[in-house]
């Protein structure tokens, strides 16, 4: 999956959560591979930062607000699609946790604004992208799972449940979507990004010690795999989540 220079030329993305971490990470990725993207995040100067990392305004186009929030999803597919055309790939990275903790003491609360960023904010903009014309046009969506949602993860679990439920909102997407549309994720393990830091700060090589390949995810290694899945050369592959763990579901060890 190395960097294929004018593999996606012509095409136009939408990258979700993309100031920093892996979503910036996805977007250089594709942009290096030819493609215009739009990025979203919460904060506008670190968005405003994020586009000039991708070359500014000739690449990239920056568009504020809340992953949740309906209007800024609609708003988003506009201003994108007015200024480097239709959308023809989705990258649905925007995913939260902010409780740590046992599920018999969850606030419920927290457990429903996960649900409504991580699975019907994923939900929401493909829906938005398909009535942008994605349908009828053809395209690809990938989205960015976890390998929370493969093993039980201690802390984080209902985290993890709302990405379990993204990896099966991906192959009842890409069942309903076909055959114009190709609907895939990725499940990272742990990856050197701020949002992960919690699990590894100031123990990465211990923790780093438990992954056969003997160190954690950086965002680039996500990036590739999405360029792939986002890809002609994948476009016999669809309703797919590839797992990126270094190994570590292989030796049976929490996520």
């Amino acid at each position: 999956m190395n960097a294929n220079s004018g593999s996606l030329a012509g095409r136009v993305a939408v990258v979700t959560g993309a100031s920093r971490g892996i979503g910036l990470a996805v977007a250089r990725r594709l942009v290096a591979d030819g493609a215009r993207v739009g990025v979203t995040a919460r904060h506008p100067e670190a968005l405003a930062e994020a586009v000039a990392a991708l070359g500014g305004p000739a690449h990239a186009v920056g568009v504020a607000g809340r992953a949740d929030d309906p209007a800024h999803r609609a708003e988003t597919v506009r201003r994108v699609t007015e200024t480097f055309g239709p959308v023809d790939i989705l990258v649905n990275n925007v995913g939260i946790n902010p409780v740590h903790g046992p599920l018999a003491t969850l606030d419920l609360a927290a457990a429903r604004k996960i649900l409504d960023v991580n699975l019907l904010g994923t939900l929401g903009w493909t829906q938005e992208v398909c009535a942008a014309g994605l349908t009828a046009r053809g395209g690809c969506v990938v989205n960015v799972s976890s390998i929370a949602g493969h093993t039980p993860s201690p802390g984080i679990a209902f985290y993890g449940v709302s990405k379990a439920a993204v990896d099966h909102l991906t192959a009842c997407l890409a069942v309903e979507l076909a055959p114009t549309v190709r609907v895939n994720a990725v499940a990272p393990a742990v990856v050197r990004t701020r949002f992960a830091a919690a699990l590894y700060a100031d123990r990465e090589d211990e923790v780093a010690g438990a992954y056969p390949l003997g160190r954690l995810g950086e965002p680039g290694d996500v990036a590739a795999a999405v360029a792939f899945l986002a890809s002609d050369e994948a476009a016999w592959i669809t309703g797919q989540t590839l797992v990126l763990d270094g190994g570590l579901t292989l030796t049976g060890r929490p996520a």
